[in-house]
């Protein structure tokens, strides 16, 4: 008996051993490909393209292919963000409020995440139902955080229920009611705070 689960062992050892072999090469394999989408990337990012600007400002965000470094990751979304490019704004606006790279601004925070959740990003409208839920760069607002949090939520975002839900709580009926009309609104176009 201790012979075959002996066996056993050995097999389930060679098999997590090749499994582990495969994950380090897939690891080596993605490192490489993302040093050479760098070399692919840059001209285009230095002609002005928005996407590529954003991937660039990704790569160093994340360390993929490159040093990571914060400030030439703020240096690429910004590059991004100010063409219009939602993700670069929802990137910078998460630069700015955790202060990497950039020196930590929840003002710049917030004026990134807005316009980045304007334009749909979930992300960002769940990272400002957060910052008004808190009153983190702006007055504490459950009415503005709880339909920011709906948005976030009704465009996909679970972790926005949850929010929304724990907002909800601070919230009479009533006023859970003008949080949807809120919501409601700006999904139907108008700036969410220009709604009545």
């Amino acid at each position: 008996m201790k012979c075959v689960e002996r066996q056993n062992l050995i097999i389930r050892m060679r098999r997590l051993s090749g499994l582990i072999l495969g994950i380090m090469a897939g690891i080596l394999i993605g490192l490489a490909a993302t040093a050479e989408d760098l070399g692919d990337l840059l001209p285009l990012a230095k002609a002005g393209n928005a996407e590529a600007q954003n991937s660039v400002g990704d790569m160093y965000a994340d360390g993929n292919g490159v040093p990571q470094d914060y400030g030439e990751a703020a240096k690429w979304y910004r590059l991004a963000a100010e063409q219009g490019h939602d993700e670069a704004q929802n990137n910078l606006g998460s630069l700015y409020y955790a202060g990497d790279g950039v020196s930590q601004h929840f003002g710049e925070a917030i004026k990134w995440y807005r316009l980045a959740a304007e334009q749909g990003d979930y992300e960002a409208q769940y990272e400002l139902g957060n910052m008004y839920y808190n009153g983190v760069g702006v007055p504490q607002n459950y009415i503005l955080a709880h339909a920011w949090a709906n948005i976030a939520s009704a465009n996909g975002y679970t972790d926005a229920q949850e929010l929304r839900d724990s907002i909800a709580s601070h919230l009479t009926p009533t006023l859970v009611v003008e949080a949807q009309k809120l919501a409601g609104c700006f999904q139907l176009g108008q700036a969410l705070e220009e709604c009545n």
